[in-house]
């Protein structure tokens, strides 16, 4: 083997499902130390190993599945880990993260990342139990909810503690925004991974790990672990009292909660659906991820006639205003009844809960119709036909099928002006973040390779007034801060610095819910390596896993003319905190253009120069086309 640090198993699987062959690949100190797994170890091998051109559906695109090396050590926001593939939704880039518990067990199993290759002849399961690898059949989970399939899983091993990762229906019958989900409740929510997974006909990933993780310096990692211990609830305590929703309240008095497909930014139910509401009425339980006591995740039960099961979890603050606000619904009742689903089809909340916004719209402005809908009345409000739409767009049934594709393909499919209320870039549909009101935000949406991303972008709101976030620009050189409103020049430079750090957390990887700052994340890769890194060089492999992603849109045929958003959001409120103000359209071209040359990109191809990607230490890059 050649030299690893610790931090790392030093071993990545490799599956071909077409042969049913298994081969291991042992990259070395050097590969580690430049692309430490996550987003930048998939742009590599993706980079490397696809053509232009291939489909994204087709047995030539290839699945990652990638720990980091903060993934699996003994301390909070260790439990996440990435997935990456051609996307269907784009045709594009795509990768995502999850938390959960299988990437740390993935990690003591003795591996640091899987690549799936091919596509199996019947359906299959891979059961990774430490080193020994077995490609299962899955027939009988074929079809099957998230829930029935762990459970089977489990029990046919025998072991009650391995952990799934799995698709579920609509993965299989390849809507193009499926998701992959870890515990049933963890989800690679974004790109339509779980698509990619169905058409290798690759049902779930069972994983058991025994092996304790080698640390280099174990007391630096117990260091950072207890100061989280100590401080997290004062500075978490919201997060763990009323999960991720808790600031519900907040985005509607700013005016940016995302209300009726983009229309509004202030919604009449919004304490309705608000985590404070959720923790008093249907919340009845807590749960985690890896190591991590905060325990932001909820666990809600409701009865008839929704009856919701506590084990599919509860709604996240994205899923609650997806589809709750973005729908006119305040029903919170109703919302867990649709996350619920969505866990146990497989589907991305956000992307489904646009879809169905944009149903709506269309609806209420005459361009679809009862005929289309198969009679419901899809009106923005209307709880029972959300409900509906989430089960049709998962079976892929009527007008389901055709939401099933995503937005952009749907209003090219059913035109009379409907792209005009498709809320999407590059095909994504688009976060539940409002960029009227944090304004750096929409360069991250235009810029993001994967399509509209809301965790790799900068929040303008966490860096408009002092705080443990500017704390942390501070040590960059970014020492005030700046208006929520703001398209300066020095905004962008502070978007530049906030980005390429949220890129390496994507790559190291580490939850971004958690409140260490930069020394201390620093503190637990060199804990845990043996390196002597800084925080320089930890902003570069971010800026480098960036960069990857954009050389691999440029060859799918992305250009500047696609970093986009969409029209919409250029117009003003005409009430609410943020009556006649908004992003101006040619302040945000000339925002773009200031990003391209802050990063070293071509301003018409908008991907790394030669000389960028050389300065990355990415010359290989540059000889791909050749």
């Amino acid at each position: 083997m050649k030299n690893k640090p610790s931090g790392y198993t030093g071993r990545i699987l490799r599956v071909n499902l077409s042969d049913k062959s298994v081969s291991i690949e042992e990259p070395g100190d050097k590969f580690y130390r430049q692309y430490f797994g996550g987003t930048a170890l998939i742009g590599y091998y993706l980079l490397k190993e696809l053509k232009p051109g291939i489909d994204p559906l087709g047995p030539d695109n290839k699945l990652i599945f990638s720990a980091g090396v903060i993934t699996g050590i003994p301390c909070a926001g260790s439990g996440r880990s990435g997935v990456g593939s051609k996307s269907p939704l784009t045709g594009g880039w795509g990768d995502s993260q999850a938390g959960g518990f299988w990437g740390a067990e993935l990690k003591r199993a003795g591996w640091d990342a899987i690549i799936i290759e091919g596509k199996a002849a019947n359906p299959v399961y891979l059961w990774i139990n430490n080193e020994k690898v077995e490609i299962r059949d899955a027939s009988h989970l074929w079809g099957k909810a998230t829930k029935e399939v762990e459970k089977q899983i489990q029990d046919e091993l025998g072991d009650k503690g391995v952990r799934v990762t799995q698709i579920g229906p609509a993965g299989e019958k390849l809507v193009r925004f499926a998701c992959v989900l870890n515990d049933l409740i963890h989800a690679y929510g974004r790109n339509g991974h779980g698509a990619v997974m169905g058409s290798k006909m690759l049902r779930a990933i069972a994983v058991r790990g025994h092996q304790a993780l080698p640390l280099a310096h174990p007391e630096k990692v117990r260091e950072v672990a207890k100061w989280l211990a100590d401080n997290y609830k004062v500075l978490s305590a919201g997060m763990t009292a009323h999960g991720t929703s808790e600031g519900v309240p907040v985005l509607n008095e700013d005016g940016i909660l995302p209300t009726r497909n983009f229309q509004e930014g202030q919604f009449k139910g919004y304490m309705d659906l608000a985590g404070q509401t959720m923790t008093e009425t249907i919340l009845v339980g807590r749960d985690n991820c890896y190591a991590c006591p905060i325990n932001c995740k909820r666990k809600v039960k409701v009865g008839p006639p929704y009856n919701v099961d506590p084990v599919y979890g509860g709604p996240e603050y994205e899923t609650i205003a997806a589809l709750g606000s973005f729908c006119g619904i305040n029903d919170l009742k109703a919302v867990a009844k649709g996350n619920q689903l969505c866990n146990a089809y497989g589907l991305d909340t956000i992307a489904t809960g646009n879809s169905i916004a944009f149903a709506m719209e269309c609806f209420e402005r005459g361009i679809l119709t009862k005929k289309d809908t198969g009679g419901i009345e899809l009106k923005f409000g209307n709880a029972e036909a959300m409900m509906t739409m989430v089960e049709m767009i998962a079976k892929r049934e009527g007008l389901g099928d055709i939401l099933a594709e995503g937005t952009k393909r749907t209003a090219e499919k059913i035109g009379h002006g409907a792209a005009e209320y498709a809320m999407q870039i590059k095909g994504q549909e688009l976060p539940m973040h409002d960029p009227r009101g944090k304004v750096a935000l929409a360069i991250g949406y235009a810029i993001s390779p994967t399509g509209a991303d809301h965790c790799h972008n900068m929040h303008d709101d966490e860096f408009a007034v002092e705080g443990r976030a500017m704390e942390g620009l501070k040590e960059l050189g970014i020492q005030e801060p700046l208006s929520r409103l703001d398209l300066s020049p020095a905004k962008v430079r502070t978007f530049q610095c906030v980005v390429n750090w949220e890129y390496f957390r994507n790559c190291a990887t580490i939850c971004m819910f958690l409140p260490f700052n930069h020394s201390q994340i620093m503190q637990l890769v060199n804990g845990a390596t043996g390196w002597n890194t800084s925080v320089f060089e930890l902003m570069k492999v971010g800026e480098r896993a960036l960069a990857l992603a954009r050389v691999f849109n440029a060859r799918e045929g992305y250009t500047a003319k696609d970093d986009i958003i969409p029209d919409r959001l250029y117009k003003t409120f005409n009430s609410g905190p943020l009556k006649d103000k908004g992003i101006g359209r040619e302040t945000m071209h000339q925002a773009i253009q200031t990003y391209y040359k802050m990063a070293g990109w071509d301003p018409e191809q908008a991907v790394p120069t030669k000389e960028k990607l050389q300065e990355l230490d990415l010359e290989w890059v540059c000889s791909l086309d050749d």
